[in-house]
Formats: structure tokens, C-alpha cells, sequence
């Protein structure tokens, strides 16, 4: 999302001051000047690596958690800018990105480089489908207001890239 351009950014020093604004902004991802959205992605990159190794169940539950502890962080960090969606806060961009690699934990790609040619594909699809917001995602980022609204086209563009992922991987099999 791009900076509001009436809004101005918010001093770092804020951000990294209030654990709802640090988690929100993804450690400090979200206060990139350019591409905040890209950078907090990386941030769930970097997430990624340990958690690829948990049990599928595990790594599904705690993904649910983190987009439920989402929903309330990105809701309060932008009530407390009085911002609704400000281009800095990337948590969601963070679950969107672990849901969108989730087919590497559920299906082990063959080889090392399957696994980094898999996490590319995956960040790659998620940023595509998370800037470019088709329907309905386009829709959840209209209509849907609050923390949940935050989180919820995210969490859809994570999905549709985990299941192109999976069709991927299905035509390379």
C-alpha cells in the first residue's frame, strides 16, 4: 500500500518504542522509504527458515495464531496512528508470506535448490497478488475495516500464491 500522502511518517523512535508498532512494522521493516510491504515480506522470509522444519500441523496452528495476534496488532498500531492500513505496518505481509510458502512445509521440495527456488517463487507470487490486489482480493482490501480488514487481503493473497505454488510444483512433478 502507498504512504498516505497527507500523513506524515511516523518518527522511527515511536515505532520502535510501542511493542504494537514494532510488531506491526515488522522490527523496523515497515519504516523502509521505499517498498515497506517488500521489506516486511522479508521479514517473514527470514521467519520462514526456522519454521520450515516444524510438523505441518504445527506450522498451520501457529500461522492461525499469528494471523489472529495480527488481526489485534495491525488494528491497534493503526488506531494509534490514526491510519487505517499505513503503508509501514507489515505484519500482514509477514503472514501472508509464511501462508503463501506454507506448501514447502506440507510437501518437501526435492533438493536444496527446491527449497530456495520454492521460497523465491513464493515471495514472488505473494508480492505479485499482494501490489497488484486482483478480485476478490481487491475486494477484502475495500470492505473489510479494522485489524481483521488489515490482514485479510493478505491472507487471501498468501493463499492464492501457496495454491499456485502448488499447481507449480504439480506441473513440474
Amino acid at each position: 500500500m502507498a504512504e498516505h500522502p497527507r500523513i506524515p511518517k511516523p518518527p522511527a523512535q515511536l515505532i520502535l518504542s510501542t511493542p504494537e508498532h514494532l510488531l506491526a512494522f515488522g522490527f523496523g521493516a515497515g519504516l523502509a522509504p521505499r517498498a515497506p510491504g517488500t521489506f516486511g515480506t522479508l521479514v517473514g522470509v527470514l521467519l520462514f527458515l526456522p519454521l520450515l522444519w516444524l510438523p505441518w500441523l504445527l506450522y498451520a496452528g501457529l500461522v492461525a495464531l499469528l494471523f489472529v495476534a495480527g488481526c489485534w496488532i495491525c488494528g491497534e498500531s493503526a488506531r494509534l496512528l490514526g491510519v487505517h492500513d499505513y503503508g509501514g505496518i507489515v505484519f500482514d505481509e509477514i503472514v501472508g508470506y509464511l501462508i503463501a510458502a506454507a506448501p514447502l512445509v506440507y510437501a518437501a521440495p526435492a533438493g536444496p535448490g527446491g527449497w530456495a527456488l520454492g521460497m523465491f517463487l513464493a515471495f514472488v507470487l505473494f508480492r505479485l497478488f499482494d501490489i497488484a490486489k486482483p478480485w476478490p482480493i481487491r475486494v477484502l482490501d475495500r470492505r473489510v475495516g479494522g485489524g481483521l480488514g488489515i490482514m485479510a487481503d493478505d491472507v487471501l493473497a498468501g493463499l492464492v500464491a501457496a495454491l499456485c505454488l502448488l499447481g507449480i510444483r504439480r506441473l513440474m512433478a
